[in-house]
């Protein structure tokens, strides 16, 4: 496979095999559409990446990281519209990824208590969650379907659940967060049930109309938590119902361990500058226990990544450290029919571009992650000029 040559991605036939990410973007103060947002996934989209990924879409308001995120209402379709209309202009698809975040929203923020697993307290919201029951998990799976149908009226080519991070779906995955002795605990068909029984409505909702990928973590990366074998038998659930058409492997904890999915440096002191004190010193005290530090290697992912290549069918979406044609030219040799890029785009969004012209380019990105905490005032990379994120 090429990767600059075009691919089919379900029902949507993509210019060539590269996607942007998912990364917040923390440009909708209102929990709307905004310029910047649309300018924000318009230029990766000319920048020659085949798909951009709006993140995050919450199915419902509680499902919120914070409560300026946008969340799927008929209130939100224009400006979303809109965004895909400049999106389409350049060339690309657009994706809506949707979800429920669970134990990681924050409260406080929201104004909403937050459901998880099991009752959790988070740190940065300072509130327990409320352990989901059966009508909270069939309300959230149907809000799932709708915010699928809101995306196709919004021109969405694509909608992306979101499995990963110890989001909802996946604090039901993880053993650690979810000690449930009902159906949806214990041996991994009860904590896949809520993963599974989405990605059915979600496909029943849309048929063939879209494209419906999921990002699952392959790790949780915390001690007790979500192992390869449990998630790669939830992959081949997932294969053998058919509900998806790709899947986007990731790993990481956004409750417990966050830099396991970006790697490279963390970025403590910057991501406490975001909070209030007392939390500001608390973090910045303590806060090489949650902002761990990782080496930074290109697709480094790759090697759990590998026995999901061996033992699915299923399309797979490489991310974690792809920069260069290099690393995409291996995983396209090694079977994966899309990479994913997120960092690299910040800091250059006409990488692609660039790339498909000069394979010997290299990316700027030094993986420093001070754009991790950028999120709270617009997501871009540090080390560009301020007259605007990209």
């Amino acid at each position: 496979m090429d990767v600059f040559e075009s691919a089919k991605l379900g029902p949507v036939t993509l210019r060539n095999r590269v996607i942007k990410a998912a990364t917040f973007e923390g440009m909708t103060p209102d929990a709307l559409v905004t310029d910047d947002l649309i300018e924000y996934h318009r230029r990766p989209a000319a920048g020659g990446v085949a798909m951009t990924t709006v993140a995050y879409c919450a199915v419902a308001p509680e499902g919120r990281t914070e409560r300026r995120q946008i969340h799927m209402r008929p209130e939100a379709v224009p400006g979303l519209r809109r965004l895909t209309d400049a999106v389409h202009a350049e060339g690309a698809a657009a994706a809506a990824q949707i979800g429920h975040a669970g134990p990681v929203a924050d409260a406080s923020s929201n104004g909403m208590r937050g459901l998880s697993a099991g009752r959790f307290f988070n740190p940065l919201g300072m509130r327990f969650t409320k352990a989901a029951t059966a009508e909270d998990i069939e309300r959230v799976t149907r809000a799932h379907a709708a915010a699928a149908r809101l995306a196709i009226e919004a021109g969405f080519d694509a909608v992306e659940i979101h499995f990963g991070h110890n989001y909802l779906a996946s604090s039901f995955l993880s053993p650690r967060l979810n000690k449930r002795d009902d159906a949806y605990g214990g041996p991994i068909e009860n904590r896949a049930r809520v993963a599974l029984g989405i990605a059915r409505a979600v496909r029943e909702e849309v048929g063939d109309r879209i494209a419906v990928t999921a990002k699952i973590n392959m790790r949780d990366g915390v001690p007790g938590g979500l192992e390869v074998d449990d998630s790669l038998q939830v992959a081949r659930w997932l294969q053998e119902e058919g509900t998806i058409d790709a899947l986007e492997l990731t790993a990481g904890s956004s409750l417990l361990n966050p830099m396991y999915l970006f790697r490279g440096e963390a970025p403590v002191r910057e991501f406490a500058a975001n909070f209030k004190q007392p939390l500001r010193a608390g973090i910045r005290m303590s806060g090489t226990r949650f902002l761990r530090a990782y080496p930074y290697q290109e697709a480094y992912l790759l090697e759990h990544a590998r026995r999901f290549r061996a033992e699915l069918d299923l399309p797979l979406i490489l991310l974690g450290g792809v920069t260069n044609r290099e690393t995409m030219d291996r995983a396209m040799a090694e079977g994966f029919q899309f990479v994913a890029m997120g960092r690299a785009l910040l800091r250059e969004p006409d990488l692609v571009n660039r790339i498909a012209e000069d394979p010997s380019t290299r990316s700027l990105c030094i993986h420093c992650n001070r754009c991790m905490p950028t999120i709270y005032t617009g997501t871009h990379c540090p080390e560009i000029p301020a007259e605007g994120p990209a």
